[in-house]
């Protein structure tokens, strides 16, 4: 089951990354050209905050059965001193749970906008700061604190 959640989570990251990165493109182009928040533009707000929600979800299972968090909470004096038990026990999780959590508030706020304008700006500014927090909190190949393969 844990090879599966590693394959899964790690897969996933990719849908997240896309949805968003093509919400985020479709957000500006709506709102730097004035076109109307149309049927397609919602449903693109509301996919991309349930992309990242399933990740949510297989993410908190994978965490609660990896054996590296679960040596961090074991050892946590001991865990604390490498980074990649840290990163990974407390690092990662909060800074995700945070992005999906800034998701989450852009996309209901951006639901709920009067005007079209609104919805494009305000799904482009939240769905940008989750973005960034997002690229911040993925463990990279070329990140020199903690790194995975691209997919695994």
């Amino acid at each position: 089951m844990y090879q599966t959640l590693t394959f899964l989570h790690s897969q996933t990251r990719w849908l997240v990354l896309l949805s968003l990165t093509y919400a985020i493109y479709r957000s500006f182009k709506g709102y730097q050209s004035q076109r109307k928040f149309t049927k397609t533009d919602d449903s693109v707000r509301h996919w991309t905050a349930s992309i990242a929600h399933i990740q949510l979800i297989i993410g908190m299972i994978f965490y609660l059965k990896s054996p590296v968090i679960k040596y961090f909470w074991k050892n946590v004096n001991e865990a604390t001193a490498s980074f990649e038990h840290l990163f990974f026990g407390l690092i990662h999780i909060t800074l995700m749970i945070t992005a999906i959590i800034i998701i989450t508030i852009g996309s209901a706020l951006a639901k709920r906008k009067l005007s079209d304008k609104e919805k494009f700006k305000t799904i482009g500014i939240w769905f940008s700061i989750a973005l960034m927090i997002i690229f911040i909190a993925i463990p990279w190949p070329f990140s020199p604190f903690v790194n995975r393969p691209y997919f695994r």
